[in-house]
């Protein structure tokens, strides 16, 4: 039998447990534990929720990698590029590339009758990936390009629908400017909300062959190819190998080919997000800090309570390191309490959250109508473990105040 678990148990879950200050300080430790546990949970669900539904949004408007012209700059008239059929059917084997598609993009003026507003007209073609946009669909379909003729059929955002009165079904002009004027005419299939207004504003998605003809590009040239990555976490290194694949090569017109990921494409939003994981490990390290004071504060009161027991057990010959122990298991019993309570209440929210969206979000600032929720099976195992250990780590020093604790006076202690 073990000695030391035995008293422990006896001390915890015996009749002589409720006496004196020992509920009080059990209350207490256990309820901070909880808390802290649960607000780290929430911490670490919310923090990787948002950085994914913004790192998504982002990828839906421009994919995990582009390659484009080495030429182009910053605004939406690009240099084209000429793509082949065995470049296409290069990047498409490539082990790390789960997707390929082709993309053309032009700066226009969208006109009504009472309003207008600069849009960017991205087109697209057959092999277009439509997820990210069918799962942001309000209203209407997404269009359907046919093989033979241009399409003028368009999906607009609900940013451009509810600000120029549009709905599906209408059609519109469009301005482009180059040396000379030219317009075209739309129809409305779709209506898309995502939430992201810096680009909810901005895009409109039609046939890459309108763009094509506006820019006087051939049946091969285009904006750039958009590729989708199996593995986000390879999304660098994946970058950097078609960069070095891609840096000799060049298309029929002599074009350099320029790789670029969505963090080189934009690195202000990634940055914003990174700098988010310091948020989170400031507060476990608060939230730790609290619950771990609460329990040595709660192992004291309960190493004074049993002063007198103390004194008794060392009279009787057990060693400080084993009386040490009895104590250590208790503050195992407690941490392992409020850690069960902290894990129900945190996964508890985190449910209600992910079904019901509660709280919400302003979508102009903070991207997202209603706080996110993630949270996978290796961050929360991870965080239980590492509350446990940690918690564990520091009852190490108060339960050295038993060494300190004479027989002969701890037997008198009342």
């Amino acid at each position: 039998m073990n000695l030391e678990l035995f008293i422990a148990k006896k001390i915890h879950f015996g009749e002589e447990a409720g006496r004196k200050a020992t509920p009080p300080a059990i209350r207490i430790a256990t309820i901070g534990i909880a808390l802290g546990l649960a607000v780290m949970i929430l911490s670490v669900a919310i923090v990787i929720g948002f950085k994914k539904e913004v790192r998504n949004k982002v990828i839906g408007f421009g994919s995990h990698i582009q390659v484009t012209n080495f030429d182009n700059n910053s605004s939406y008239q690009t240099v084209p590029i000429a793509v082949s059929d065995s470049l296409l059917a290069a990047l498409a084997a490539h082990p790390d590339i789960r997707h390929v598609e082709t993309f053309a993009t032009k700066p226009g003026l969208l006109k009504t009758d009472t309003d207008f507003q600069g849009i960017v007209l991205k087109g697209v073609d057959r092999d277009y990936d439509w997820t990210f946009f069918r799962q942001n669909l309000k209203e209407g379909e997404i269009f359907r390009l046919d093989e033979k003729k241009r399409s003028p059929d368009v999906i607009i955002s609900r940013y451009l629908s509810d600000l120029l009165g549009l709905k599906v079904g209408d059609s519109f002009l469009t301005y482009f400017v180059d040396e000379d004027i030219r317009a075209r005419k739309f129809h409305i299939t779709g209506i898309y909300e995502t939430g992201f207004a810096d680009y909810d504003k901005l895009f409109v998605l039609a046939d890459i062959r309108q763009v094509r003809r506006l820019n006087g590009w051939d049946d091969d040239q285009v904006s750039g190819i958009e590729l989708l990555v199996n593995d986000y976490a390879r999304l660098d290194q994946t970058s950097e190998d078609l960069y070095f694949e891609l840096a000799n090569q060049q298309d029929r017109n002599g074009n350099s080919f320029y790789v670029r990921s969505i963090k080189d494409l934009n690195p202000m939003i990634f940055s914003w997000l990174d700098v988010l994981d310091i948020n989170v490990v400031v507060i476990l390290v608060l939230m730790l800090a609290v619950a771990g004071f609460t329990m040595i504060s709660g192992l004291l009161i309960i190493i004074l309570e049993r002063t007198n027991m103390i004194g008794i057990l060392k009279a009787l010959g057990q060693s400080n390191r084993s009386i040490r122990k009895v104590f250590l298991y208790v503050s195992f019993f407690l941490i392992g309490k409020g850690m069960l309570w902290g894990n129900i209440i945190g996964l508890a929210i985190c449910f209600l959250q992910s079904q019901f969206r509660l709280l919400k979000l302003d979508s102009s600032i903070y991207y997202l109508d209603a706080v996110p929720i993630d949270l996978n099976v290796a961050s929360f195992v991870l965080l239980n473990i590492g509350t446990l250990a940690i918690s564990m780590l520091m009852m190490l020093g108060p339960s050295y105040l038993i060494t300190k604790i004479s027989p002969a006076k701890s037997i008198r202690f009342e």
